[in-house]
């Protein structure tokens, strides 16, 4: 799809990835940006752009949003949450559920709230933020990795289901970005806006699945190897 005149709503859209979003739509043509942020206030003032209200993990902030938006033909779903630590950790399950219920089920509701205005507007797109933890776990970070894999199936799931209606589904998988959200996290990081634009791009030319940094596409190609890269690599 083709973002000039888009009318987009973009999920944690008060800062980083989300916040980059917004000024690379608008500097595309988008015709309107919805910017979903818990507090709107904290979306900065600009044209072009509606702040909304909108908690993804609450079920009438999503039917609100729906109510307010209804000439939407592109969403993001960018929120997301992390938290450090392995599935031994003591605390394991309760932060399984908290990164779930964000980063898996919240998707999976703005998508079935959204599709049927996507396709009351013609099909439109559905682009869900993922990650280069959807397929490599190393427990660092365990229960992001497995709430990102179940979104990553998620997604692949949507774009059959939402085929018929000519909704195009892509996918970002993307390593470290310079966020708040690695903030503390001592490894290599792309730029927001780097990331916006090659997704954006992708988004253009029709494609599926984004992989917008190259240590993605490496860990992507390692998934078929002899041994392959999401398991522990010996030495």
């Amino acid at each position: 799809m083709k973002i000039a005149n888009a009318v987009v709503l973009v999920t944690g859209a008060n800062r980083g990835i989300g916040q980059a979003f917004v000024r690379e739509l608008l500097a595309r043509g988008a015709s309107k940006v919805y910017a979903g942020s818990r507090d709107p206030a904290h979306i900065s003032p600009q044209a072009g752009v509606h702040p909304l209200r909108l908690d993804v993990n609450k079920p009438e902030d999503v039917a609100a949003a729906l109510a307010q938006a209804p000439d939407v033909t592109l969403v993001i779903n960018n929120a997301g949450i992390a938290q450090t630590g392995g599935f031994l950790a003591e605390d394991s399950e309760a932060v399984a559920r908290r990164m779930f219920e964000t980063n898996f089920f919240a998707v999976l509701r703005m998508s079935k709230a959204f599709a049927p205005v996507l396709a009351a507007n013609g099909g439109g797109g559905l682009l869900n933020v993922l990650s280069i933890a959807s397929w490599v776990n190393g427990s660092d970070l365990a229960a992001y990795s497995a709430s990102k894999s179940a979104a990553w199936s998620l997604t692949n799931s949507l774009r059959y289901e939402l085929a018929a209606q000519k909704t195009q589904v892509l996918g970002l998988h993307m390593a470290f970005v310079d966020t708040d959200l690695t903030r503390g996290l001592e490894a290599p990081k792309s730029s927001p806006e780097d990331i916006v634009r090659r997704t954006l791009d992708a988004l253009e030319a029709g494609l599926d699945e984004v992989l917008a940094d190259d240590l993605t596409q490496q860990v992507k190609r390692g998934m078929t190897a002899d041994r392959p890269s999401y398991l522990p690599q010996r030495a």
